[in-house]
C-alpha cells in the first residue's frame, strides 16, 4: 500500500495535501489536477489553494475550522479517482516564446551541452523543441519552474553562484527550465534569452503564466529578438498562445 497521498495541517494557516517526496511528472500532474477539484468544490472553509511541485496548500483558519472535517472532505474527494492519472485540467494555455540560444546574450549554453554529454547544436536542437509544463511559479512573482525535459539534462546545478542573469534569461537544471522574473543570481546555467515577462504589475493577471501552462521556445536570432524588443512593449516578447483543451 502506497503511503501517498499524505494530508498535513500547517500550524493554523491551513492544510498540505503531497503525491510524492520528490519531483515527477505524475505528482505533478496529480497537484494540478487535484487543486482544480478542490477550486470546483468551493468548500467555504477554504480561503484560497495553492500548488508546489508536488503539493496542493488549502489555505484554511484552522483557529475557526476544525481541521478534522476539511480533512474528511479531502479524503473522500482523494477517494474519488486515481489522481495520478488524471487528465490535467481545462483552461491552460501554450505558449511559443522566441529564444535566442548562446551568443552573449546566453553564455553558458556551451556549459550545459557539455554536462549533459551534447553539442551545442545537439542542446539547441533539444531546447528549442521540447514543450514543458509550468509545474510550479516560485522564488519570484510570475516566475515559472518548467519541465520535465528529457533525462540528458539532469544536470546539477552549478557549485558557484552566476551574479546575475537578466530579466528573461533562459535557464537550466535538474531537467527544469526557468524564465527569470528579474535580474538575479543563480545557481542554474543561462543557455537562452527571452524578452517574455513573467510578472505584469499593470496587467489585469500580473502573472503571465500559470501551473499548467504549457511551454516552447523556438529559436531565433539575435536580430530577431531585437526587433521583437523593438516592436511588442506588451511582455508577451513575441510569443504567441494557444488555448489547450
Amino acid at each position: 500500500m502506497s503511503d501517498w497521498p499524505q494530508i498535513r495541517t500547517v500550524g493554523l494557516s491551513g492544510i498540505l495535501v503531497s503525491f510524492a517526496d520528490k519531483m515527477s511528472e505524475p505528482a505533478n500532474r496529480a497537484a494540478l489536477a487535484f487543486r482544480a477539484a478542490v477550486d470546483a468544490a468551493d468548500w467555504s472553509e477554504v480561503a484560497e489553494t495553492s500548488t508546489s511541485l508536488i503539493s496542493v496548500f488549502l489555505q484554511v483558519d484552522l483557529a475557526q475550522a476544525a481541521p478534522e472535517g476539511v480533512i474528511e472532505k479531502l479524503r473522500d474527494l482523494l477517494a474519488q479517482a486515481n489522481w495520478l492519472d488524471t487528465p490535467l485540467p481545462a483552461g491552460r494555455t501554450l505558449w511559443h516564446v522566441p529564444t535566442v540560444y548562446g551568443t552573449e546574450l546566453a553564455p553558458q549554453l556551451e556549459e550545459a551541452a557539455e554536462a549533459a554529454g551534447i553539442d551545442p547544436d545537439t542542446a539547441i536542437r533539444e531546447l528549442s523543441t521540447s514543450r514543458v509544463r509550468v509545474l510550479t511559479i516560485g522564488f519570484a512573482p510570475g516566475q515559472p519552474y518548467m519541465g520535465e525535459l528529457s533525462e540528458t539534462w539532469n544536470i546539477p546545478r552549478q557549485q558557484a553562484l552566476t551574479k546575475s542573469v537578466p530579466a528573461g534569461a533562459l535557464v537550466v537544471a535538474i531537467r527544469q527550465l526557468i524564465i527569470f522574473t528579474n535580474a538575479s543570481p543563480t545557481g542554474w546555467r543561462h543557455i537562452g534569452q527571452t524578452a517574455f515577462r513573467t510578472f505584469r504589475p499593470d496587467a489585469l493577471q500580473p502573472f503571465a503564466l500559470s501551473p499548467g501552462d504549457e511551454l516552447v521556445f523556438p529559436s531565433v536570432t539575435q536580430a530577431e529578438l531585437a526587433k521583437i524588443r523593438a516592436k511588442d512593449d506588451s511582455g508577451n516578447g513575441g510569443a504567441s498562445a494557444e488555448a489547450l483543451t
